[in-house]
């Protein structure tokens, strides 16, 4: 029992999201914002400030998925943070904005807090599908009632974290403060996930009842009472 109780929350931390994937994912926007503040105070070639800091975030994306890749991370993941990236900066050289690089991710947050709160509805949260899959358990914790419970609980959280996003970067992107909102979009990135994955623990065990095996371990209760 000393022995699993510590190991529980460490893979919980591991698949709501590391550190080395908040690090991955705040690289690019720092490379755009550094080279924004830079094309804007020295004289650059055209076509211009955005479109060369579109390109620096690129290539930093591009360098970091070769990495990650090299280090045998999985390639979906990979390349759907360069997408991310790439979608970005394509908004940006369209409209020729620089605060429109983080469009995407303004959207991204609203479907996002919008499909996890129906999730936790429809009583198929998010992190249940996560963190069971993750766990080779497929939908067989949502056999045990006090772990659907749980994961709905703890799925709040992450509703509540890309609303927080919103209400922060929304003014920022209205207002039109590019860098502001790298900064502030890099600042909310992994400390954020951190406090998230902090407040989700917690608030999935405080859905188990004593003496429950644990997320690793969901209790069917008709194969409880099959066996009595």
């Amino acid at each position: 029992m000393p022995e699993s109780r510590p190991a529980e929350p460490e893979s919980l931390r591991v698949i709501l999201g590391g550190r080395r994937g908040a690090i991955d994912a705040t690289l690019p926007v720092a490379a755009f914002a550094i080279a924004l503040v830079v094309t804007q105070l020295v004289d650059v070639p055209q076509p211009g400030p955005v479109y060369w800091a579109g390109g620096v975030a690129l290539v930093v994306a591009a360098a970091v998925a070769a990495v990650r890749l090299a280090q045998g991370r999985k390639p979906r993941s990979v390349l759907l943070g360069l997408l991310g990236v790439a979608v970005g900066a394509a908004v940006a050289f369209y409209t020729g904005r620089a605060v429109d690089f983080f469009l995407p991710q303004l959207i991204l947050n609203a479907g996002s807090a919008l499909a996890w709160a129906v999730s936790i509805v429809i009583r198929w949260p998010f992190l249940g599908l996560i963190v069971g899959g993750i766990l080779g358990q497929r939908t067989r914790w949502r056999r045990d009632p006090h772990l659907l419970l749980g994961y709905q609980r703890a799925s709040w959280a992450w509703v509540g974290q890309y609303l927080l996003r919103l209400v922060v970067f929304i003014p920022l992107y209205l207002l039109g403060a590019d860098v502001v909102l790298a900064i502030t979009r890099i600042a909310l990135t992994w400390p954020l996930i951190a406090v998230c994955i902090a407040v989700s623990w917690p608030l999935l065990r405080s859905a188990l009842p004593p003496g429950h095996p644990g997320i690793r371990h969901p209790v069917d209760p008709g194969v409880v009472r099959g066996t009595g």
